[in-house]
């Protein structure tokens, strides 16, 4: 009987907030939304900084809300319960964080005019409105560029518009090509860079007559040059 007793007595209850807490949850979970919209409202910050400053209230309104009100952290375990969910928390905003830095990057170093053509060459949109964009139709010859041991094999292209040419990475180092004369760098064909982890390959399509330069970024003497003539 007392056994039973016992273990009756020893079964965690549920936790419920007091009056107290909900209160000053509710006015802390105020004070977090009125910050981010006066900032906002009165334009004290701009761009970057103030989405980052928006997150940030963001990330703590959300700790509020879970404390005061869904009382995680006051159950069995409640450090590690909170632990996990603040983990969790930050790999998210990591990961959109880095993606958002990524485009925004991209997004700096790319013109206009480069975007739409790199769009206009991804979608092989040919004519808009009935006016040619420049894009290629149907497939052409393929060219291939191999870096092994640092260098560049072959480390002259003669092509076509509207070839391909593939940059294939045998080496144990990822690359990073960019194109134009070291240390300048400028996008062909919309492409700005183009990234190549160890046993990859890319290919871009060759729209663009001309003489034209690439190098890798890490690596400057693993560099070469195509050259396309137009059709």
């Amino acid at each position: 009987m007392s056994d039973t007793s016992h273990s009756q007595n020893s079964k965690p209850m549920p936790e419920h907030g007091t009056t107290k807490a909900y209160v000053v949850g509710f006015i802390i979970s105020l004070i977090f939304t009125f910050i981010p919209y006066y900032l906002v409202v009165h334009h004290n910050f701009s761009g970057s900084v103030l989405l980052a400053t928006i997150l940030g209230f963001a990330v703590l309104q959300m700790i509020i809300q879970v404390t005061f009100f869904l009382h995680l952290g006051r159950g069995p375990k409640p450090k590690w319960n909170l632990f996990f969910f603040i983990s969790t928390v930050g790999i998210i905003l990591v990961v959109v964080g880095g993606s958002i830095m990524i485009i925004n990057n991209l997004h700096y170093n790319m013109s206009p005019g480069d975007q739409l053509q790199k769009l206009v060459g991804d979608e092989a949109i040919y004519q808009i409105g009935g006016a040619k964009t420049g894009a290629c139709q149907g497939q052409h010859h393929n060219h291939k560029a191999t870096i092994k041991n640092g260098r560049v094999n072959p480390a002259h292209t003669l092509a076509s518009k509207c070839d391909t040419l593939t940059f294939i990475n045998e080496d144990s180092n990822p690359r990073s090509i960019a194109f134009g004369a070291y240390p300048q760098h400028k996008a062909y064909a919309g492409e700005i860079d183009l990234s190549l982890p160890k046993g990859y390959s890319q290919t871009i399509t060759l729209s663009e007559p001309g003489s034209f330069k690439f190098y890798d970024r890490q690596h400057t003497q693993s560099s070469g040059d195509f050259n396309v003539s137009p059709r």
